[in-house]
């Protein structure tokens, strides 16, 4: 038989995106009926009515190629964001926009520039074009920007900024973005993720829009996956200056946005009412596990996200399996380089009780309680 061609050095770098583990095999696994995920940030509520409902009639055209250039769901989002549509292009997912940027931007020996941890799609970017990835670590679970600004170079290419960052849940405020800002070289590219922002409360929290009508090289990352719960359907958008758009268009592939997706985003951003409820229930979930995280004598980071990171103060890998054992899936913090640390997505009120429990359940144990 014969044997399959060398994969080069650089893809061998690469480490697959590992997700929360589904529902449905900790179900299989561990011989569960009634099993909640709170591991994947997504959102509890569930996506809009008009989204499903647009979806349905969707349906009935999907033997047919979507729309390649999104002309409905970019006309929508212009509307939305008071921008020319020029300004606009649409993704499967957001992270497909990282993907076309770094296909578009960055070459072999160029330096790409963020922290450590946040989003991993940041250094594939770099690993799949031959880049070399700078990442000095975040202080205090925040984005160290004046560590960024020491090591920015005239290889700088591209800069990645989550905001909120994943997974700490902390945000860039408004003041020292600017200022970072305006150290970049107009040589290299400033990529803002704000995944989260819908979800951030903060008066320090920044507006990026009016960097990329000031003609700055800035690239602002949003998502219908997370406040407008369509994580399912991968769609999300980057707004920057006409001529990045244009270039992530020549490396777009064709038809990238499923008609389904393009519906219910839409519709999604019609329905105002849903975004509102879901910051609600954020905040008052925010307030429930903080509250339970006292109680427990645990520390926590405060988030600006749908997310919380929780330190259990001993390792938390045997914490998150006797959380399995519960049913109830969190993410560990091993895989970020937070040994004792569990990452939560906020639930409902009820799955936020269910967690609480089975944590305070789950420390009790003898066994777990010695490896502490």
């Amino acid at each position: 038989m014969a044997q399959p061609p060398s994969v080069p050095l650089h893809v061998q770098r690469l480490i697959p995106y590992s997700p929360g583990k589904p529902i449905e095999e900790v179900k299989r696994e561990l011989g569960l009926t009634d099993v909640i995920k709170l591991a994947s940030n997504e959102n509890p509520l569930g996506p809009s009515p008009r989204a499903l409902a647009a979806m349905q009639a969707a349906a009935a055209h999907v033997g047919l190629y979507p729309d390649g250039s999104c002309y409905s769901l970019v006309q929508a989002l212009a509307r939305h964001w008071d921008v020319p549509t020029e300004y606009l292009i649409a993704g499967n997912g957001s992270d497909e926009i990282i993907h076309f940027l770094g296909l578009a931007y960055l070459r072999p020996g160029d330096e790409v520039l963020s922290c450590e941890p946040t989003f991993v799609r940041y250094q594939s970017a770099a690993i799949l074009n031959q880049a070399e990835y700078i990442a000095p670590p975040l202080r205090d679970f925040r984005y160290d920007l004046a560590a960024m600004a020491e090591r920015l170079s005239p290889r700088t290419r591209m800069v990645f900024i989550a905001n909120p960052n994943n997974p700490t849940g902390t945000i860039v405020a408004a003041a020292e973005m600017r200022r970072f800002l305006d150290l970049v070289p107009e040589s290299a590219i400033v990529v803002v993720d704000e995944a989260y922002c819908e979800y951030a409360t903060s008066p320090d929290y920044p507006q990026t829009w009016p960097y990329v009508r000031e003609g700055r090289n800035v690239v602002v990352l949003r998502t219908f996956s997370k406040i407008y719960a369509l994580a399912g359907l991968r769609v999300g958008y980057g707004i920057a200056r006409p001529e990045i758009i244009a270039a992530l268009h020549q490396v777009r592939e064709p038809f990238n946005v499923s008609s389904l997706a393009q519906a219910a985003a839409m519709a999604s951003l019609e329905d105002r009412e849903q975004v509102e409820r879901s910051r609600r229930t954020n905040r008052e979930g925010l307030v429930q596990l903080t509250a339970g995280f006292a109680r427990l004598g645990l520390r926590w980071v405060p988030s600006q996200a749908n997310f919380i990171l929780v330190d259990v103060g001993r390792p938390c890998v045997p914490v998150f399996q006797a959380l399995l054992r519960r049913g109830v899936i969190v993410r560990t913090g091993d895989i970020f380089g937070l040994p004792t640390w569990l990452r939560v997505t906020v639930g409902t009120a009820a799955e936020n009780e269910r967690f609480l429990g089975a944590l305070s359940a789950a420390l009790a144990d003898e066994r777990i309680a010695a490896t502490a």
